[in-house]
């Protein structure tokens, strides 16, 4: 499923227009993405938890050239599914 697949899915079930449906889910990504940059968890009761983890520097390899390259420390947002969603995927 992509976001036109989510955006028509919302829409069939909810009754709103696709053009409203479609600003539903911009808004909801939005809204996780503004509490994840912000060093916050979005949870979902149910669902699952969304976090950023801390990534530390590394030394890598070029698998080209074999040349070590530094890797910088980054963020990386995770994402870990609740009981409601593990329970329904495992049915």
């Amino acid at each position: 499923m992509n976001k036109n697949d989510l955006v028509a899915a919302v829409s069939d079930s909810s009754g709103l227009s696709k053009a409203d449906s479609a600003k539903a889910v911009d808004a909801v990504f939005d809204s996780i993405t503004g509490s994840l940059s912000g060093g916050g968890e979005v949870r979902l009761v149910g669902f699952g938890t969304f976090s950023v983890a801390d990534r530390k520097a590394t030394t890598g390899r070029n698998p080209r050239t074999g040349e070590a390259i530094q890797i910088p420390a980054s963020k990386q947002p995770k994402f870990k599914a609740g009981k409601g969603l593990k329970e329904s995927v495992n049915k």
